[in-house]
């Protein structure tokens, strides 16, 4: 029931945010490759760096903060960058720790990564799909999409395992490829179509996780970043561009 609840009250949530972008977002704002008006110009550094930053903003700094995160962290050792980061602080149960005004912890357990390999792997996704969603849809909707998709897995995850000793961008990932999936498939204006080879890979990744040979894996934050992003994605499968 918990997990039903998150579900319907985040799709409602990003059905309304995705509404409400559309209406206020001029044309020459969703083009492919726009420079956001928002973000400052940028002066000597490396060509790919600038490209970087000026097409897929979002994208760039949410990879720049794991591996932050990653190298501060000592890839997810514990210490006082996990303790701080994860959805509930030491010796506090439930979310304590957020009701006492630290919520950020909602959120920030997308940017925890426990060994180089999944480091690596979500990187390597992100920088896949987030430029592919921000290209199409703009860099203010990438950052909407990951604070509502990363808070609702994270949430789940949470809610549904009682332990907050997780992390990753996984569920955020899922969520993007949900998303990616079900606008491509019914939506003609979208653009993109994932191929039945890429959809299966990530499926089966995804079924993979659940049997446990894997070890430990938040898999009801890939659970609900699919389901938010899969739902997202179908609820505006009518939208334009």
């Amino acid at each position: 029931m918990e997990f039903l609840v998150i579900i319907a009250g985040f799709l409602l949530g990003m059905y309304l945010y995705d509404w409400y972008s559309s209406r206020k977002s001029r044309p020459e704002q969703r083009r492919p490759h726009a420079r956001p008006a928002w973000l400052p110009k940028r002066a000597g550094l490396p060509p790919v760096v600038s490209a970087w930053l000026r097409y897929f903003p979002v994208t760039s700094a949410l990879i720049a903060i794991c591996v932050v995160v990653a190298l501060l962290s000592g890839l997810g050792q514990p210490g006082p960058v996990v303790d701080a980061l994860k959805i509930s602080g030491p010796f506090q149960g439930g979310f304590g720790s957020v009701l006492s005004g630290q919520v950020w912890r909602l959120l920030t357990p997308i940017f925890l990564h426990f060994g180089p390999m999944h480091l690596l792997f979500n990187m390597f996704m992100l920088w896949d799909l987030g430029r592919l969603v921000e290209q199409l849809k703009g860099s203010r909707f990438v950052l909407g999409f990951t604070l509502a998709v990363g808070i609702g897995s994270n949430l789940t995850e949470y809610l549904l395992t009682g332990n907050p000793n997780f992390g990753g961008m996984s569920g955020v990932l899922y969520g993007f490829f949900g998303y990616v999936w079900m606008q491509g498939k019914y939506n003609p204006r979208f653009g993109i179509t994932l191929t039945q080879h890429t959809v299966l890979i990530m499926l089966g990744w995804f079924a993979l996780c659940w049997t446990g040979l894997l070890g430990p894996v938040a898999n009801w934050a890939h659970t609900g970043g699919l389901v938010l992003g899969a739902g997202w994605g179908y609820l505006k499968r009518q939208a334009r561009r």
